[in-house]
């Protein structure tokens, strides 16, 4: 494949935004052209063979723009490879087992033909944005459970499925 992948994310504390950042890099470092962007900045995916789009989670749904993007390019991510992933339970279970799409976010793989979807772990600490975010915080149920293993091993496989059969 020569042709660049889209690495695009809905986030709002900067969470999926740090996924999104280490997945291009584990996917430039097995050589693809990566671009990786807010899924809000995204016009136009003629550029792109390929795209990974995630977006964090907030009482099940994908976040805002991750949604927005792939409801405005449904019809060329149904063109190309697609990726999705999301982010979000604050405990271990997403390093511990698979984690099903939320309902929504499986419409959009099926509508879409995606290759893959995987839920990694979340983070959320400090100053956060929302109300609810910052409640989840200041009664400490907050935390990082972000797995840059599980995520560099996912990302290896989509590099793995877009170089093809023997490489």
């Amino acid at each position: 494949m020569n042709e660049k992948v889209l690495v695009a994310y809905g986030s709002t504390n900067g969470s999926t935004a740090g996924i999104a950042e280490h997945i291009g890099t584990v996917l430039a470092e097995d050589g693809l052209a990566v671009d990786v962007q807010p899924a809000a900045d995204v016009t136009d995916l003629t550029a792109y063979g390929a795209v990974v789009l995630g977006g964090a989670l907030y009482a099940g749904r994908w976040q805002r723009d991750a949604r927005r993007f792939a409801r405005r390019h449904r019809e060329a991510l149904a063109e190309r490879p697609v990726w999705l992933f999301s982010s979000g339970p604050l405990d271990p279970s997403a390093s511990e087992r698979d984690i099903p799409p939320a309902p929504r976010v499986r419409r959009v793989a099926d509508r879409v033909d995606a290759r893959g979807h995987t839920t990694f772990g979340g983070r959320l600490e400090g100053d956060v944005k929302g109300r609810i975010a910052r409640m989840i915080v200041n009664s400490g149920k907050g935390g990082d459970y972000l797995d840059f293993g599980q995520i560099g091993d996912w990302a290896a496989g989509v590099a793995r499925d877009l170089r093809g059969p023997g490489t």
